[in-house]
């Protein structure tokens, strides 16, 4: 039986909108965790965070929150394009991290920062948390009692229009390519991709075509891919963000029938069985990534190894590079 009555203090190295409801009430709320300490580079904000979350601490710098005796382990919740920087400070200090997704903006600083954890023999977990979902763990039961059948294919659009700030062209870390080359690509397709390896195990190959239609941003805003997985279950996927219409679908074939749904919108689950429909509908948690961090006590506590972590995301990278990087053709 797990004991919790000492527990795990987490110091957050970027207490943004993320952290304000997805994510820091989730670390609050889990048996086991407590909040010990938060750094955000502007001290008023990060005051005023620790403040309404009744934190005691707080830092406008990352190196004394992670050289912090009286924390125990970090949450990197910064844009893409620090985490290799604090996440090999955190890695040096032998605390156990978790980093927020994408884990970098390139393959090449994701399997730094993997290879950094795994040589300090220090747990790294990334915030892919719909892994850990009960909406998504429905989907993946439903697949591993073989309820559609062999698979053959998944795919997936997700489009957009542009929003009110890309018209504006007002700053936005989302569509700068020195923080996400990908723009949106970076911050939405990879909680797909992501899931699509858990469901349906690893990619063996994987081109893409990625480019700038709109030229609202200097990252790219339009995408098209093909992938094949590892038991030879094939995937294409299109991401646009300058569209007419908000899309998001995924269909999941197999030779018995179809699933249907989505990564972002809660809509039921479609079951399509030789022509009859029937739909699952499961709602997400108050604080979505709950289960995700209740995944991560688990095991740092009994040793249940968490289902998204170093190694699983630094896959993901791998996949988002071939369809955003150059390998490209036309």
């Amino acid at each position: 039986m797990s004991n919790y009555t000492k527990p795990i203090k987490w110091g957050i190295i970027g207490c943004g909108d993320v952290t304000e409801y997805k994510s820091g009430p989730a670390y609050q709320q889990t048996e086991g965790f407590t909040i010990s300490a938060v750094m955000r580079r502007n001290a008023k904000k990060a005051k005023d965070y620790a403040t309404r979350h009744k934190i005691d601490k707080y830092y406008d710098n990352a190196d004394l929150l992670i050289n912090d005796s009286n924390v125990d382990a970090v949450y990197i919740a910064t844009p893409p394009d620090t985490h290799k920087l604090y996440g090999l400070k955190v890695a040096m200090a032998g605390k156990p991290c978790c980093i927020e997704k994408p884990l970098a903006p390139t393959y090449k600083d994701s399997l730094a920062i993997y290879e950094a954890f795994k040589a300090a023999k220090t747990p790294l977990f990334v915030a892919y948390y719909r892994r850990c979902l009960p909406r998504f763990t429905k989907i993946k039961e439903l697949l591993d009692k073989n309820t559609i059948g062999d698979l053959r294919h998944v795919s997936w659009q997700l489009s957009k229009p542009p929003s009110s700030i890309d018209l504006s062209k007002a700053d936005n870390w989302r569509t700068n390519p020195d923080v996400a080359p990908g723009g949106y690509f970076d911050d939405l397709a990879s909680h797909g991709l992501d899931l699509f390896t858990w469901l349906l195990g690893n990619v063996k190959k994987v081109n893409g075509i990625s480019l700038n239609q709109q030229g609202l941003y200097k990252a790219k805003d339009a995408f098209t891919a093909c992938w094949v997985h590892e038991n030879n279950v094939t995937g294409s996927g299109f991401w646009n963000f300058g569209s007419s219409q908000n899309v998001d679908k995924v269909s999941l074939w197999g030779s018995k029938g179809e699933i249907v749904f989505s990564i972002f919108n809660e809509n039921p689950i479609e079951l399509n069985l030789e022509g009859k429909i029937s739909e699952i509908e499961i709602k997400h948690p108050k604080h979505v990534q709950l289960h995700h961090v209740e995944s991560m006590r688990n095991q740092l506590f009994d040793n249940v190894m968490a289902p998204s972590n170093g190694e699983t995301a630094t896959h993901t990278s791998w996949i988002m590079d071939h369809i955003v990087g150059d390998l490209q053709f036309f």
